[in-house]
């Protein structure tokens, strides 16, 4: 099961304005935002919407201040221009590659080539920043809504501030820090109805949340697994989820980290949030890989031949659906069973003729059909030589019906180097039979082109 319970995070970096590093005056900072949180704890003044704006600015702007100077691809000279002061400078390195660590009191500044690649926050002019600003700005937005003119541009400031912070504290490999970040982001959207909170937020919040847990064991390991499914299903109840449909294996890997605690109650979470995510997106490679590794490793939670009643009846309703067909490949290869395989993915030629996948993996898995064949065959050893070159040339023929499909799928895409190499390969097996020494000279040039 261990292969399962590792997986490569793909977060979505996002555009937000630059940030930058600069020369924090640290005393000032404090007392300006000692001044308003005494101007909020007025009784008069704490009553209204404008005090709390001037107090979530204030901790927004104490918060961007220690790296109010810093952006990536920023050159050297431009951030010793713009940070007058000195930096002791060390050797290190920034995600595998030598960099030049600028040492400032609340920041490192990594740079790669003379250019900034990313920093460290090493600490804050105060704690919780931007959970203060946050909470300022929705307590402005319950004493006067009409304020949301005045309150929207601050929250959407600290959000792009925070967005940005988490990419760079994933970049150095704090994971939890970099969760907390994303989902601040999210809340920092959230607070007026004008701004649509953008899910991704969640989504990575989600993603390292989870990661950070499978480092962990134990209790704190299930705290973070809960705490991952908790965003990911707040995600999941505003509609979101992300161009793949990856959220519903997150959400898996969230229930599946619980299975210590109650196996009862959590295997069959973990299950259902795999079948709503194959259902909804039928072509996810890694959606169902997860759900035939989780049958086949967990006893009793399903059959894998499950998967193919819930593929069929959903054909039932949609018989043209292209992804359902291309789904039903995916679960019939791994169910060994290539003649249903290959007939999913010659429908999904007829529904899209011009497709590359579809005609790739309709040769592809011919391919696969034979080599089988092959394996089966050399493992049985009682064969007269006659009757293993004759079982061969079968073999041989299966593997031919795969060239037409590999040719076309070519067509479509004359760049793709893979096809190339299997078109190649193929043709070499069967160059004694008619027409294919033809063939694999042709390949052969183009396989030495790509080399």
């Amino acid at each position: 099961m261990k292969k399962l319970l590792f997986f490569a995070a793909a977060l979505l970096m996002f555009a937000v304005p630059a940030a930058n590093a600069q020369n924090v005056n640290t005393a000032n900072e404090l007392k300006k935002l000692d001044k308003v949180d005494a101007e909020v704890a007025d009784a008069k003044k704490g009553a209204k919407a404008a005090t709390w704006i001037k107090r979530a600015d204030a901790y927004v702007k104490a918060y961007i201040a220690p790296t109010k100077e810093l952006g990536h691809g920023v050159p050297q000279e431009t951030l010793m221009f713009n940070v007058p002061l000195d930096p002791k400078i060390t050797p290190g390195e920034f995600k595998g590659a030598p960099a030049h660590v600028c040492n400032y009191e609340y920041v490192q500044v990594y740079l790669v080539n003379g250019m900034i690649e990313g920093w460290n926050q090493l600490k804050s002019i105060k704690e919780d920043l931007p959970q203060t600003a946050i909470e300022s700005l929705a307590k402005a937005y319950e004493l006067d809504p009409k304020q949301e003119s005045k309150i929207a541009p601050i929250a959407l400031t600290l959000s792009n501030a925070l967005a940005q912070q988490g990419d760079a504290l994933n970049d150095v490999g704090r994971t939890l820090d970099a969760a907390q970040s994303y989902e601040l982001a999210y809340r920092a959207q959230s607070i007026v109805p004008s701004t649509k909170a953008d899910g991704n937020f969640l989504f990575n919040a989600g993603v390292l949340t989870l990661m950070y847990g499978q480092s962990l064991t134990g209790d704190e390991a299930l705290v973070a697994c809960k705490k991952a499914e908790g965003i990911f299903n707040e995600a999941l109840s505003t509609g979101y989820t992300d161009v793949n449909g990856n959220i519903y294996y997150y959400l898996f890997h969230s229930y599946y980290g619980q299975k210590s605690a109650d196996a009862a109650k959590y295997l069959p979470l973990a299950k259902e949030a795999l079948l709503n995510g194959i259902k909804l997106f039928p072509k996810n490679n890694t959606i169902l890989d997860g759900l035939m590794t989780f049958y086949t490793a967990e006893e009793g939670v399903g059959d894998p031949a499950e998967l193919i009643a819930l593929v069929e009846n959903s054909l039932k309703d949609d018989p043209t659906n292209y992804d359902l067909w291309f789904g039903r490949g995916r679960v019939y290869n791994a169910l060994k069973d290539y003649d249903e395989c290959i007939k999913s993915f010659k429908k999904c030629v007829e529904l899209r003729p011009e497709d590359y996948d579809a005609n790739f993996y309709t040769g592809y898995f011919i391919i696969e059909k034979a080599n089988a064949q092959i394996e089966a065959l050399n493992s049985n050893t009682g064969l007269s030589y006659e009757a293993y070159e004759e079982e061969n040339a079968k073999i041989n023929n299966v593997y031919a019906e795969a060239i037409p499909w590999l040719e076309k799928a070519h067509n479509i895409n004359p760049s793709e180097a893979s096809v190339i190499d299997f078109l190649n390969k193929l043709c070499f097996r069967l160059r004694d039979m008619d027409g294919m020494m033809e063939k694999y000279n042709k390949y052969h040039e183009l396989y030495k082109q790509n080399q």
